[in-house]
């Protein structure tokens, strides 16, 4: 018997396959988590992801509970000719961790976490989430840097580098793995260490993960917690130019243990914020101090002293909580389209552009962010992990967030508008904010840099059919070369 096939318009690399219904099942007994089919219970919310932008359907969905499904779905796919999409924990807002009629290897119940305190390392399945590793390292006094909401998956978020709280003090989230276990397109478990496979390491660390399915991560531990001091503070859009340009002046003083956030958007309309405040056009300053919370209020005093604000919720505080701040602003289903540059400065002219690309934005909760980039995060050489560019001293994240798919040309179009404008002032891309993968203009060498051609050779030495192909323009060899030939 033979399973029908899909209708549903796509011309994906595998419409056409056809799969035999008893391989099918040999491979559902093989596993240990459950396999999801179009027609079965639970596929549906099984394939939706956390952007509301994205509605993929795979044609098989294995959601894995160990290493051995993995491998198991790996070899499956390969023996059928299925291309692989593999989903972590959390978000991937370009929505690379699906396919249509693919398989989608799923890892989102393979989340354990495990703190060894002597050795200062935790190691992490591929589809935990930040609230998950802080939950267990911060038991133990620890922290890994991370993002900013709490419901990321790290394994995505780190393989694309991972840009948090910690960063001028602790660097990347790539920078802080020192291990990883990786199931390759043969179907063979591998471990990448600084002693083991050394070049998959330094192609995990920033590269996109476009080299096999990561089931488990390790990463170096930093003492930090339980409490930190956090600024919050949100002043009125009217005096933006005033307030970057302070803020500006304060990031070029400030200590290492900051790292902030400046953005422009709208105050939302929940309970935590004063409703006279509701949709107010705002400035938003907040940052953290990794160190001693009492320092930390002196180091972030300026931030909340540039005149009147409408909201100022700073206060020392638990890091987990630190790290959820911002979740309430990132629900599940919301549509994102989320892309951004690295910026060579601060200046006026860079201040005006923004505060007018925050005026047009056509969804109040959109918002155009700006992060410091120094430290820790600057003092890695360029070519010691595969990460892009780390010399610009700031990145622009333009973040398209709606709910209405009416309005879903408007906010594209809005993103990618002023995604072009503002590179006249700087270039390149951070890989967790890539817009999508049908982005006019976005080549592996905005994302990448001088990295590319060594990530191309990987991709050829460890998935050199390109089995894992959702991914951001990295291809094996041979694919790269024949795609040139037809340009």
């Amino acid at each position: 018997m033979l399973i029908t096939e899909l209708d549903h318009g796509t011309l994906a690399a595998n419409a056409g396959i056809r799969l035999d219904r008893d391989a099918v099942e040999a491979f559902e007994a093989r596993l240990r988590g459950r396999l999801l089919q179009p027609q079965r219970d639970g596929y549906d919310d099984a394939r939706r992801l956390w952007n509301g932008m994205i509605d993929k359907r795979p044609r098989l969905i294995a959601r894995c509970k160990g290493t051995a499904d993995v491998i198991a779905a790996v070899r499956f796919a390969r023996t059928h000719g299925l291309a692989v999409a593999v989903r972590g924990g959390g978000h991937n807002v370009a929505g690379l961790a699906s396919i249509d009629d693919g398989i989608v290897i799923d890892l989102s119940e393979m989340n354990g976490v495990h703190v060894d305190p002597e050795r200062r390392v935790v190691r992490a399945e591929g589809g935990a989430t930040i609230g998950d590793l802080d939950h267990e390292t911060q038991a133990f006094g620890y922290a890994v840097p991370m993002g900013v909401v709490s419901e990321t998956g790290i394994a995505g978020l780190t393989l694309s580098g991972g840009i948090g709280w910690l960063r001028n003090k602790h660097g990347l989230s790539c920078d802080a793995l020192i291990a990883a276990d990786v199931v390759t397109s043969d179907g063979q478990r591998v471990r990448a260490s600084e002693t083991e496979n050394s070049d998959l390491l330094w192609g995990l660390r920033g590269g996109g993960g476009a080299f096999g399915v990561v089931t488990a991560l390790e990463y170096r531990l930093h003492a930090l917690g339980p409490d930190v001091m956090f600024a919050f503070v949100l002043y009125p859009r009217e005096r933006a130019t005033e307030i970057l340009r302070a803020y500006r002046d304060y990031v070029e003083r400030a200590p290492d243990e900051v790292s902030s956030i400046a953005a422009l958007g709208m105050v939302p309309d929940e309970p935590s914020f004063p409703e006279a405040f509701h949709h107010a056009p705002h400035v938003m300053l907040a940052a953290m101090y990794a160190g001693d919370p009492e320092d930390g209020r002196r180091a972030l005093e300026p931030l909340r002293a540039f005149g009147e604000s409408l909201l100022d919720a700073s206060d020392v505080m638990p890091y987990t909580q630190a790290q959820r701040v911002l979740d309430q602003d990132y629900p599940n289903g919301r549509r994102y389209y989320w892309t951004s540059t690295y910026l060579h400065g601060l200046d006026d002219a860079v201040i005006a552009d923004l505060i007018e690309s925050a005026e047009e934005a056509p969804s109040r909760l959109s918002t155009v962010d700006v992060w410091p980039m120094g430290g820790a995060v600057r003092r890695v050489e360029p070519g010691a992990t595969a990460f892009g560019p780390r010399s610009a001293p700031y990145l622009l994240g333009i973040e398209a967030n709606w709910d209405d798919p009416a309005m879903d040309e408007e906010n594209l179009r809005w993103g990618r508008t002023w995604l072009k404008r503002m590179q006249r002032f700087g270039g390149g891309i951070y890989l967790n904010f890539p817009g999508f993968p049908d982005d006019e203009g976005v080549a592996s060498e905005a994302l990448f840099g001088q990295n590319r051609e060594r990530l191309v050779d990987l991709k050829t030495t460890y998935d050199p059919e390109s089995l894992f192909r959702t991914n951001h323009g990295v291809e094996p060899r041979a694919a790269s070369m024949v795609r040139e030939r037809l340009r």
